[in-house]
C-alpha cells in the first residue's frame, strides 16, 4: 500500500526536501506492480495480494493529482485500485506556509476524482460517494 505524494519535484523539495521524491515514488510503484500486480480481494472484499495507491489530495493542486492519476493509469493499469484521499489537515511548520495552511475544499477533491476518472483509472475508493461517469 504505497503512498504517491507528490508529482513535482519542487513541490516535493519545497515541502518535504526531497526532490527525487517523484521518481523514486514512480519507480517504486513499477516494482511493486511488476512483484504483486493489481489489487485482489475476495468474496468478503478482504484484499488478497496486489497493489493499492494511497494519494493524499493537497490544498492549491500541489500533489500534482492529474500527473499521479496519468502515470498509475498509462504506465502501471488502469486497474489500479486508488485511494484518493481528502483528509490533509495542516499543522506544524505547515500552518505557516500559505500554500498548504488550509484543508483542502469540496471542489478541490472533486477535480481530484475527476482528474483520476479522466486519465482512465476504473478503481478509485468509493467511500466519499464520488461516482465515475460511464459512457455507453
Amino acid at each position: 500500500m504505497p503512498d504517491f505524494k507528490f508529482w513535482d519535484a519542487g513541490a516535493a523539495r519545497e515541502l518535504c526536501c526531497a526532490p527525487d521524491y517523484p521518481e523514486r515514488a514512480r519507480q517504486a510503484l513499477r516494482e511493486m506492480h511488476r512483484q504483486v500486480g493489481d489489487l485482489l480481494v475476495d468474496d468478503n472484499g478482504v484484499a488478497q495480494r496486489g497493489v493499492l495507491v494511497r494519494h493524499l489530495i493537497m490544498p492549491n493542486g500541489l500533489a500534482g493529482t492529474p500527473g499521479v492519476a496519468g502515470f498509475i493509469a498509462g504506465e502501471i493499469s488502469t486497474w489500479t485500485y486508488v485511494n484518493i484521499m481528502d483528509q490533509y489537515h495542516p499543522c506544524g511548520r505547515a500552518l505557516g506556509n500559505r500554500a498548504i495552511n488550509r484543508a483542502i475544499t469540496p471542489e478541490e477533491f472533486t477535480e481530484a476524482m475527476d482528474a483520476a476518472a479522466k486519465a482512465g483509472l476504473t478503481r478509485l475508493d468509493s467511500r466519499h460517494g464520488y461516482r465515475i461517469a460511464v459512457e455507453l
